[in-house]
């Protein structure tokens, strides 16, 4: 059995055990359950009632919060042209095509978050599935990282943009900001979060869609939120 710190144990007895909160008592609470010396991130996991064996219950998107994520994200957009030149007036930190994608092939190298393709590129980036797919960050169309409009794309990455795909167990997991949030920005981002899986609830989905709620913050302990907080 995993050994607990008295921070955590302490941050735990805060709760009342198989207890589950209102949203607004749970980021009360993940500020107040925060253990880690550092601005910790303020993560959600969100259980759906989903076979994902079948291919319209495996969710994945993106979705832009209201109050950003606290973190400035490192982008790199392969793009060629006009579009290269749009890539960096929109804030993109590293912009190339080939030349990049040989920095990634032969030294290895991984500085920046998410990569942002237009889908002429792809081809190329195919190429290189085995060493980004692993990694999280092969561009997708379904996140918005595949794209004609990189413009678009760098700004909503910068603005807080985050993306979720469900697991093979039906969990979701994504970071709605930090610690250092107001109560007011953590309940932003949680309701927009909520609302968009909720929004995308698949048709073919039976009983109840989302079985089960928890935030907490980084090395912090989970809280549970009342599935009916969040209008359905």
């Amino acid at each position: 059995m995993k050994k607990r710190s008295k921070k955590y144990l302490e941050a735990l007895n805060k709760l009342e055990k198989g207890k589950a909160y209102t949203k607004e008592e749970a980021v009360k609470l993940v500020k107040e359950t925060s253990v880690s010396k550092f601005t910790g991130s303020v993560e959600i996991a969100v259980k759906l009632n989903l076979d994902t064996k079948k291919a319209d219950q495996q969710l994945r998107g993106a979705i832009v919060l209201p109050s950003g994520t606290g973190k400035d994200k490192k982008v790199l957009v392969i793009a060629k042209g006009d579009n290269a030149n749009k890539a960096r007036e929109a804030g993109a930190d590293y912009v190339g095509d080939t030349d990049m994608l040989e920095k990634i092939e032969k030294e290895n190298w991984f500085g920046f978050d998410v990569i942002i393709a237009t889908p002429d590129m792809m081809p190329l980036l195919g190429k290189l599935g085995k060493v980004l797919g692993p990694k999280g960050l092969m561009p997708n169309p379904k996140t918005g990282t595949v794209t004609p409009d990189v413009e678009k794309a760098v700004r909503e990455v910068k603005a807080g943009r985050v993306e979720y795909r469900t697991d093979s167990f039906g969990n979701i997991h994504a970071v709605i900001g930090n610690t250092s949030f107001t109560e007011e920005q953590l309940l932003n981002n949680l309701d927009a979060f909520m609302s968009n899986i909720i929004r995308i609830k698949p048709a073919t989905v039976k009983g109840d869609y989302i079985t089960n709620i928890t935030i907490a913050a980084t090395m912090g302990p989970g809280i549970k939120i009342q599935v009916n907080s969040f209008d359905k």
